[in-house]
């Protein structure tokens, strides 16, 4: 028998009241009288928040009002039988049949899942027609108890003799094969449908929407997987059957987790209740999509849909960049934003803002302006808020390199730690150690299997306290003296740099922004220019500059390829014409992989000339002092570059040389038939 219901909790055959609020009150009500929650009022607003998000009528005349409460001491079904129907927001009329799903918010996987299947019961007609006609609250408790029992093992017939067992065996084995071969028939030449069911609760409407799509897909013939991301957990989709699917369907009242996923597939997308009020349309919207180019597709970073393929199989290193990576990447908003702002405050409150925005954003307003008037206000109030921004830069670094370790459970410790690496002085460096120490102790503690009662509080409290004093205790004790000294050194001689040593570390990075051009070696000189801006201050202007070498050498290989279209147009297909014309604006913007076209179907000449190019534009852009505020945004970024007119006189001088390298190269460089002496007996060979 299930422990969710019993007869106290069953209400058949008397009115509760005209509203759907008054019947959610009195359904609270008899769970407080059943001692399964401590206070009705409580749960009755937590369920009527529940109800004003979305209705919670279902088609077939049924009601399922449910919540999470603190007020619940134990998972509970009350259920009520109206003598008339109330409305309860069905497209299809009043519901006569009301469920009340209650439970703890810190309810074990367990009951969510018993509670989740009586859910997808009440898609079933002969269910809910065998609970309208049951005589007494009994025979109701018993039919739903026979709902939510699993379904029993299929008795093991014993063999009259080893040759009969045998013989099962090899019929069962058949069968199986049969069975395989009879579904692979059936789903032959069907769309294939993906759809994801969500709704804020995770309890009901997650699972009857991913039956009712069930359902009628497979009245329409339709292959159809389906993804419930609930409160009893979620399984997500094979690689492979979201690589083959067609189409996508989100019914949904919250964001779908890992949508990049189905990035570029067909969608047809609406909450949660229309997977269960009609599921029928949505199924033939979906069909419809597959061959409609102008229908909507799931937007995201293609790249990143194939994720949860290439972990499964990455070594050391792609797991190593890929973490050290997804770190940089969600860094580099904070520091973009940051920088631009603080470059703001410069243009309008001078050099000097720095000693006096503090004290002027705390004390003035646009009524009490300081000396120097609006400008200066306003420099004030940009440079504190980029400066703001900038101090998330080691705790952002840390957290989303502990994210990219640990998933969810990884964040706080690693913001925590990346704070503390900010603390000792251990800057980016730091934030890196830190980020990854609190994502392994993170994950560490998610893979130890404990007791169930412990499950619900370890991704909550358990695994972000114990990799906070794990991950922070270590960089306070042990590690960040060592490291703050490390740092300490390398800006020491960053900003030590000048003459011969500023050239050849441009030269450097710039080479390493046009080597592959987007790709591991690019992302490795810029990701080491955007971590140091953390550094960078009025007095030491070292991290300012590799940021403008980087920007510079950055721009310069869709420049040069645009450039080269320009100066000898023969020497490219039409089609090369043509991406040189965007080529102009991508690289202005320094958006290096507009030169990969180019490369694509060049790659042996235009390569080189991007290496060359971007040498000399960082070259030129160290050493003659440049410096930019930002990470991004190439020329667009005007204001925030220091000499800019030697920026753009680098840009100008690598482009240039790119161009006329390539140009050089493809007038030049040809594969050519070369005999070697007939007396080696050498075959004909090609070589450049």
């Amino acid at each position: 028998m299930s422990d969710v219901i019993d007869q106290r909790l069953v209400t058949l055959d008397e009115p509760l009241g005209a509203d759907k609020a008054a019947v959610i009150r009195a359904l609270a009500g008899s769970v407080v009288a059943a001692g399964r929650a401590t206070d009705a009022e409580a749960l009755f607003a937590d369920a009527w928040a529940r109800e004003e998000k979305d209705s919670t009528g279902v088609p077939g005349g049924i009601a399922i009002p449910h919540a999470k409460s603190d007020a619940v001491t134990e998972p509970t079904l009350a259920a009520a039988r109206l003598p008339e129907g109330v409305d309860f927001g069905s497209f299809d009329g009043p519901a006569d049949l009301v469920f009340l799903i209650a439970v703890p918010t810190a309810s074990t996987q367990e009951h969510l899942t018993v509670l989740s299947t009586l859910a997808r019961s009440l898609i079933r007609e002969d269910f809910v027609a065998s609970l309208r006609s049951a005589p007494d609250a009994a025979t109701f408790v018993r039919l739903v108890d026979e709902a939510l029992a699993p379904e029993p093992e299929p008795a093991a017939t014993p063999a009259a003799v080893p040759a009969a067992a045998a013989a099962g065996a090899a019929g069962a084995t058949a069968a199986a094969g049969a069975a395989d071969a009879a579904a692979s028939a059936r789903h032959a030449g069907k769309p294939v449908l993906l759809a994801v069911t969500a709704c804020p609760t995770g309890i009901a409407h997650t699972y009857m929407a991913a039956d009712a799509l069930a359902k009628a897909a497979d009245e329409a013939g339709v292959e159809l997987h389906v993804e419930t991301q609930g409160s009893a957990g979620a399984t997500p989709l094979a690689p492979s059957v979201i690589e083959r699917a067609d189409a996508v369907i989100f019914a949904v009242d919250v964001d779908v987790r890992d949508k990049s996923r189905f990035a570029g597939k067909p969608v047809v997308a609406g909450p949660v209740k229309r997977g269960i009020d009609h599921p029928g349309e949505m199924v033939r919207e979906a069909v419809a999509a597959i061959d409609d180019p102008s229908a909507p597709r799931v937007t995201g970073d293609v790249a990143a849909s194939t994720a949860a393929t290439a972990a499964a199989s990455e070594h050391f290193g792609q797991k190593v960049k890929r973490v050290l990576l997804t770190g940089v990447s969600y860094m580099i908003p904070f520091v973009a934003g940051g920088g631009l702002l603080i470059a703001l405050g410069f243009l309008f409150g001078g050099y000097d803002i720095t000693d006096t925005a503090n004290e002027i954003v705390l004390t003035n307003n646009l009524f009490n302006l300081p000396d120097g008037g609006l400008l200066v206000y306003l420099g004030a109030v940009f440079f504190t808020i980029g400066a703001i921004s900038m101090g998330f830069l080691v705790p952002a670094l840390a957290g989303y390199i502990a994210y990219a370790i640990a998933d969810r459970p990884g964040i706080a410790p690693g913001f925590v730690a990346g704070s503390v690496a900010g603390l000792m002085g251990a800057g980016f460096i730091g934030g890196l150690v830190g980020g990854i120490l609190a994502g392994w102790v993170a994950l560490m503690l998610a893979r130890l299997d404990v007791p169930r009662w412990l499950r619900g509080l370890m991704p909550v409290v358990i695994i972000p306290l114990v990799a906070s004093i794990v991950a922070s205790g270590l960089m306070i004790v042990v590690l960040g003296g060592p490291i703050a000294a490390l740092s300490t050194a390398l800006n020491d001689w960053l900003a030590g740099l000048s003459g011969a040593a500023a050239i050849v570390l441009g030269l450097i990075l710039g080479a390493m922004m046009g080597f592959d051009l987007g790709g591991p070696v690019n992302k490795v000189a810029y990701s080491f220019a955007v971590a140091g801006l953390g550094a960078a201050s009025v007095d030491n202007q070292a991290p300012l500059m590799v940021m403008a070498a980087v920007m510079a050498a950055g721009m310069v290989p869709p420049l040069a390829m645009a450039l080269a279209t320009v100066l000898d147009r023969k020497l490219f297909t039409p089609v090369e014409r043509e991406n040189g014309k965007a080529a102009w604006l991508l690289g202005a913007a320094f958006i290096s992989e507009g030169a990969i076209p180019f490369a694509a179907a060049d790659l042996f000449r235009v390569i080189p000339a991007s290496i060359l190019g971007g040498a000399v534009a960082g070259a030129i852009s160290m050493g003659m002092g440049v410096t930019s505020q930002a990470p991004h945004g190439g020329i667009f970024v005007f204001f925030a570059i220091g000499n800019l007119l030697w920026f753009v006189l680098a840009i100008v001088a690598g482009s240039v040389v790119g161009a006329l390298v390539v140009i050089a190269l493809k007038r030049w460089a040809h594969r050519r038939p070369v005999r070697e002496e007939q007396a080696m007996g050498a075959p004909e060979v090609a070589v450049a």
